[in-house]
């Protein structure tokens, strides 16, 4: 049987890509097996799947100084050593990293015990972990087409982002069951990753009266996120997160209020569901939000309000244009030659198991 190791975690973004292609790589015989840290996201996700989960320490890379990367510098080569000693047992035919933290330590673990190690960049510019990993991959599969100026020539491959299959199946009379939402009045989907948003969480709620004029608003929070005074407001309906039913609350969406993530924006074009996006700003980020949201804008995809811009006036004019312009949206992303990135990837991946 065929085996592979699979990596990517700190945030949703760098763990929902890999469980998209379990479904295509079970069938086509691949035993999967998963590494990542103990108390990250990805822990909880792949279990779900019943996915076999094995543990090794990470360390948080900054690309500023500071007294904790002396600490984390040995939790990361603690992380490479217990890496190395997992593969090892495990003996894949080939590696696949999403990203994030602890996906590095497992790429130099692969490349030392020779076995092919293909990452996934899903941001406009790669990441730090991914900038790392890259001289130790035999290919790096990229979502945007501007990517390719930050990837190795002989190593790039336009591939996309995977989207699961379940969620291009949602049901919109289950969503507004879920929501408890009438039929007659469009809905608009707030989402702000899988760690919430503050920003998006207050713009929302310092304007609820308004909004609930025009819309029901189904706001899916983040964890601790829910405001409990508000939960028995008529039309608004709040989650801290959503996992299987997420088909459906995508189904029922008129338009969707979003931070910036690759993986999320290119969820939404998938569905080809209009879309605000409020990119995380260049103070709390590296930007690779913002220049995901301007190439989306670029496209015809998104409207785009930065959050550098916002306030009340400006939320409420961007979230009014953004719906009145829903199908100039959905008739870009209809256009586009973007498609699920899970075909492509999976080519990838049989040819290096079949090149080792």
């Amino acid at each position: 049987m065929k085996r592979i190791v699979m990596t990517g975690g700190g945030t949703s973004g760098h763990v929902t890509p890999n469980i998209a292609l379990f479904p295509v790589l079970k069938r086509l015989g691949f035993e999967i097996h998963y590494i990542g840290t103990r108390n990250g996201i990805e822990r909880g996700l792949i279990e779900r799947e019943g996915i076999p989960y094995h543990i090794i320490s990470a360390g948080k890379l900054r690309r500023y100084l500071d007294m904790k990367n002396v600490y984390d510098a040995f939790r990361v080569m603690k992380g490479f050593v217990e890496a190395v000693s997992i593969i090892r047992k495990i003996k894949p035919n080939v590696v696949f990293s999403k990203g994030g933290f602890v996906s590095s330590p497992v790429v130099w673990a692969a490349s030392v015990n020779r076995i092919p190690a293909i990452i996934h960049e899903s941001d406009y510019t790669p990441g730090l972990a991914n900038k790392i990993s890259m001289p130790f991959a035999k290919k790096i599969c990229y979502t945007f087409p501007e990517t390719k100026q930050y990837i190795p020539d002989d190593k790039g491959i336009l591939t996309g982002i995977p989207v699961r299959e379940s969620l291009l199946k949602g049901s919109r009379e289950k969503g507004l069951g879920i929501c408890g939402f009438i039929e007659n009045k469009p809905v608009i989907v707030v989402i702000g990753g899988s760690q919430g948003s503050k920003v998006l969480n207050d713009s929302i709620r310092h304007n609820l009266d308004f909004i609930l004029k025009k819309f029901q608003v189904c706001h899916i929070c983040g964890r601790g996120g829910v405001d409990k005074s508000l939960e028995k407001v008529r039309g608004y309906k709040q989650f801290e997160y959503i996992n299987e039913d997420l088909s459906h609350i995508f189904a029922m969406a008129d338009l969707v209020v979003s931070r910036a993530g690759a993986t999320t924006i290119f969820e939404l074009l998938a569905l080809r569901k209009p879309n605000l996006l409020i990119p995380l700003s260049k103070k709390a980020s590296r930007g690779d939000q913002i220049l995901n949201a301007n190439s989306f804008k670029k496209q015809g995809f998104s409207h785009v309000l930065m959050e550098e811009d916002l306030n009340d006036e400006s939320f409420l004019n961007s979230l009014y244009k953004a719906y009145s312009n829903r199908r100039t949206m959905i008739e870009a992303m209809r256009s586009s030659d973007i498609s699920n990135g899970i075909e492509k990837i999976i080519e990838v991946i049989q040819w290096a198991t079949e090149n080792r």
